[in-house]
């Protein structure tokens, strides 16, 4: 079978307008990159394609540049479906914010369902993801600008039960990622720091009878790719690009410790200081128990490996990150979804699978705002509309959610010492208010389903009660009337048994965490 070689602005000529295109990759993982920036310049150079549909799992993008940030040019793009925006700040205020292109947040784990629903031929995906927050049609059904009109996802009852329908889609082209292809096409992908949706994109597109282009890093003779390590069989993919010097993320060009090639020492992993990231991070560990099997969002709660290894408990949990990685450190910045030293890597898919069916015993995530009835809004607020991840995945699905952040924001200035922490300047921004302006977690079902639900900041912890949030500790050295109570929006009450937040978290040094966690065994 003779592969089928194109240079990247060759790729980019075999995209027609109007197509439905399956765009690969996790921040700067996976992401055919090279191809996608030749889109951009032919649509600069000859106004095609135009009106395109993209679809693409979660933040295709480093910020301001690279991934689909290299397809902001208006009249490129007509729809956007996709997980979450938040790495592709050009392409979603300019676009997205200013009602230029019609744009869908579905949860990240749907996406990746979706594209398996796709290869199978199914109508789309059925799940309970989503109900009762911004995904639902009765509130906002995942629209993400005014100039999206059409209900997408429908709600639908099955067997008495209440369920979101999310529809297939019919692509033209799939974009994707591999790094070694031999003669016959077959492709593996032993440099990437995640599998994430590969194979399913090209399932998909080649059953639609689309095209299937993959970037590569090299060829290899026939027969010389170890059968486990052929991962996207030859007769799926129609185009290859090679780009040898394409990046394992958009932070480095390879890692090998990312990717299962070399053992990194933790040891090489500098501490963090004690400021209030780190003081709510040391908090919000005393919520795990020995065998766990964790999920650590971004923000604050990414970072608890760090605590973990400085107390020397990492190896009491099971720590999952969402794109497909268990164990190890996870990656922070244009290294999330990755980790140093993974210990298995499974398609995303799978992952959030397991994530749906319940598998997850704690969630560890941030909020942006935050009500009394405890719902939680961290997709839309100020002029951020980054959608949702699989944040909804995660938290709709968990046994206990952590939700960490600070009280407020804006300006917060937090001192830490041993003896508690100092407000030197309060934040502008409120983060308990009376209502949020998206809702992306909710509280009422997640109490209804048995969840427990913490919420941990550097000055108070507050539990989620049937009576609304209910303050539990506070920090010393705070005072609860002026730099509690007065900074919430709505009132909220106060434990008769409020206890003090351990000072072990105030100094340096181990806190104990471990033999904490071996006398609380995970029931």
């Amino acid at each position: 079978m003779a592969v089928n070689i194109v240079t990247a602005q060759e790729a980019a000529q075999l995209l027609k307008d109007s197509d439905i295109v399956l765009v690969g990759g996790s921040a700067g993982m996976g992401v055919a990159d090279t191809i996608l920036e030749q889109i951009g310049l032919l649509f600069q150079n000859e106004q095609r394609p135009k009106n395109l549909t993209i679809l693409h799992t979660t933040g295709v993008g480093a910020v301001t540049e690279k991934g689909l940030n290299h397809l902001v040019h208006k009249g490129l793009v007509k729809r956007v479906i996709g997980g979450n925006f938040g790495l592709q700040l050009p392409f979603m205020k300019e676009l997205i914010i200013n009602n230029e292109i019609e744009a869908y947040n579905f949860p990240q784990g749907v996406m990746c369902q979706l594209y398996r629903a796709m290869a199978g031929g199914q109508p789309g995906v059925v799940s309970h993801v989503g109900l009762n927050t911004f995904m639902d049609p009765r509130l906002e059904g995942g629209k993400m600008n005014s100039a999206t009109k059409k209900d997408l996802i429908e709600v639908v009852e099955l067997a008495g039960n209440e369920y979101l329908f999310y529809p297939s889609q019919l692509p033209d082209v799939a974009l994707i990622r591999g790094t070694t292809a031999d003669e016959d096409g077959n492709v593996s992908l032993e440099h990437e720091a995640a599998t994430l949706d590969a194979l399913s994109m090209a399932q998909a597109a080649h059953n639609a009878g689309g095209k299937v282009i993959c970037q590569i890093e090299r060829m290899a003779q026939r027969n010389t790719l170890h059968p486990q390590m052929a991962k996207i069989p030859g007769f799926l993919i129609d185009y290859f690009v090679i780009q040898p010097e394409q990046m394992q993320n958009f932070a480095v060009r390879f890692d090998p410790s990312r990717c299962g090639a070399l053992e990194r020492p933790i040891d090489l992993i500098k501490p963090d200081s004690l400021d209030v990231r780190r003081l709510i991070a040391r908090r919000a560990a005393f919520e795990l128990k020995r065998g766990a099997v964790i999920n650590l969002g971004v923000g604050v709660s990414a970072a608890i490996p760090n605590v973990l290894a400085e107390e020397e408990a990492d190896k009491l949990v099971h720590l999952t990150i969402e794109a497909g990685v268990i164990g190890g450190v996870p990656g922070q910045g244009l290294h999330f979804g990755s980790a140093i030293n993974p210990r298995v890597i499974l398609d995303q898919g799978y992952m959030f699978d397991f994530y749906d069916g319940g598998g997850l015993d704690i969630a560890f995530v941030s909020f942006a705002e935050v009500d009394s009835s405890g719902n939680v809004n961290v997709t839309r607020f100020g002029n951020r509309n980054d959608g949702a991840g699989g944040f909804i995945n995660i938290t709709q699905n968990a046994k206990v959610i952590v939700f960490s952040g600070t009280l407020t924001g804006g300006g917060l200035d937090v001192e830490v010492s041993q003896d508690g922490i100092i407000i030197n300047r309060e934040g502008s921004i409120s983060k308990f208010v009376n209502k949020v302006g998206q809702i992306s977690y909710n509280g009422k079902i997640g109490l209804e389903s048995g969840q427990k639900c913490v919420f941990i900041t550097e000055r108070a912890v507050f539990h989620l009660t049937t009576q609304g949030l209910l303050m539990t500790e506070i920090a010393p050295g705070v005072d609860m009337e002026m730099e509690v109570l007065n900074v919430i929006d709505f009132d909220i009450k106060v434990s008769r048994d409020i206890k003090e937040m351990d000072r072990r978290l105030f100094k340096e040094g181990k806190m104990g965490l471990t033999s904490w966690m071996l006398e609380n065994e995970k029931s």
